[in-house]
């Protein structure tokens, strides 16, 4: 019986391991929604190539793989602003991601895109490398505070947010052909107000050579951060040719493709 009783205690800690690594939080995203025990479906899961094409390869851990990797909120779920009231126009997306907003007027279109750029970079470890300019140019470095944490870090966020934008982002990025497009780079038009669009997924035709991508963006007032339909697509596609020609058309912003940004190395 002592033997029986060691086995089965044995198998229900085996059991019980195996539970938990199937509910276990993804450390690469670190705020309080996406390292709930159960994860929610990410972009790459909800949104499948178009016919034909399949995803760029990108490297584990790269920026591009954990964008792929973001947690979504469920399927038709609205866009909400920071008071948590829906925003008035809900025909411009196809999915939201599942991130906080904040409770201030405050993670717009640029700053939705450095939060992102920010927590991969925290989730990397790659603490001295989280900085971004303010309005006057000036260098706001994360690794200047003393708490290194992840509250600090949303802080420090929102610090940001309230003295960068477009204006600054689009000077601190550098320019990039369009043919050269990758995941993570920048439709920005800088201004006051301005406008900026994240690319947050490639794909590939492996016969024909052709490319497209996914468009995420925050707006006015501070939004769901939401992955944008294609409005000149006839089948409502959230895919975009990367062969355009003249500007790039959005649900709620145009950009010429010489806006096309990319972070510096």
């Amino acid at each position: 019986m002592r033997y029986a009783f060691i086995i089965v205690l044995a198998s229900a800690c085996v059991l019980a391991s195996a539970s938990s690594a199937q509910v276990a939080p993804d450390r690469s995203y670190s705020w309080p929604s996406a390292t709930a025990a159960v994860q929610a479906q990410t972009l790459e899961q909800r949104i499948p190539p178009p016919q034909g094409f399949t995803r760029v390869p990108v490297a584990p851990g790269s920026w591009g793989a954990w964008l792929r990797g973001l947690p979504m909120k469920p399927q038709g779920a609205p866009v909400l602003t920071f008071t948590g009231t829906p925003k008035w126009r809900q025909d411009v997306h196809v999915a939201v991601v599942d991130i906080d907003v904040g409770k201030r007027d405050l993670q717009q279109c640029a700053d939705a895109i450095m939060r992102l750029r920010g927590e991969w970079l925290f989730a990397a470890g790659l603490l001295r490398d989280i900085a971004f300019n303010d309005t006057d140019g000036k260098r706001l470095r994360f690794s200047a505070r003393r708490d290194q944490s992840y509250a600090s870090f949303r802080k420090y966020m929102d610090y940001v947010f309230a003295y960068a934008g477009t204006y600054s982002l689009e000077r601190e990025l550098k320019p990039v052909a369009l043919a050269d497009i990758s995941i993570g780079d920048v439709f920005i038009k800088g201004g006051f107000p301005g406008h900026a669009v994240l690319v947050a997924d490639i794909v590939e035709n492996a016969a024909t050579g052709e490319k497209r991508f996914l468009l995420l963006q925050s707006y006015m007032p501070a939004q769901d951060m939401h992955v944008l339909r294609n409005p000149t697509s006839a089948e409502r596609s959230p895919w975009y040719a990367a062969s355009f020609d003249g500007d790039l058309v959005t649900p709620e912003w145009t950009f010429p493709s010489r806006a096309l940004r990319r972070w510096p190395d």
